[in-house]
């Protein structure tokens, strides 16, 4: 067993999703997906939704949760995007 880490290639990605902002109520996001394993992307879409639930995106709470789904999208190999219904500051 060796400890090394070997730098794989870049994967093309495996799904997609866009998590839209459907207004003040409830329920508050939509998961739509374009491509990928459906098993994938609704095991994906339960936990933006355990994670975004109740939560608007003007919640502070919004902003960890945000990176998080990101992140796990990130590990996932899955492309993600956003629709808050805004223009967001870049940076």
């Amino acid at each position: 067993m060796s400890n090394f880490t070997q730098e794989l290639p870049p994967q093309p990605p495996v799904g997609d999703v866009k998590v839209v902002y459907m207004g003040p109520a409830a329920p508050h996001w939509e998961v739509r997906s374009t491509f990928g394993d459906s098993r994938l992307i609704e095991s994906f879409r339960d936990r933006v939704h355990a994670r975004l639930m109740l939560l608007p995106p003007h919640d502070p709470q919004f902003r960890r949760n945000r990176e998080r789904i990101n992140r796990d999208a990130e590990r996932e190999n899955v492309l993600i995007a956003w629709d808050l219904g805004y223009e967001e500051a870049e940076g």
